[in-house]
């Protein structure tokens, strides 16, 4: 479908934004994230969000630490860093007066 065609390019740039939203409300492990996602417009797989996690890793924006669990080896929890925090908040921000714009352009 066309629509679906134009509408990629946005789903990708919001993913992240909807990623680190995740993140940010606790501490959580990949197939968490994934499941959060599952039911939405943004249902993703592990190929699109380990190397998504891993650019934000290295933007300073997410950090992960290894907890031990009950049900086999060790997993990987997410947390927000202050700069993640930061960089939420501005989109959330920014998320705000863009959905302010296009309420506004539509009267």
């Amino acid at each position: 479908m066309q629509e679906d065609t134009k509408l990629s390019p946005l789903r990708k740039g919001l993913l992240e934004f909807l990623v680190l939203k995740i993140v940010g409300a606790r501490s959580i492990y990949v197939p968490d994230i994934l499941r959060r996602l599952a039911s939405t417009e943004f249902a993703t797989q592990e190929g699109t969000l380990y190397p998504l996690l891993s650019r934000l890793r290295r933007e300073g924006l997410v950090d992960y630490e290894w907890q031990e669990s009950g049900l086999g080896p060790p997993r990987k929890y997410y947390r927000l860093t202050a700069a993640g925090q930061g960089q939420l908040e501005g989109f959330q921000s920014y998320w705000a007066r863009l959905n302010a714009t296009i309420s506004d352009l539509g009267q």
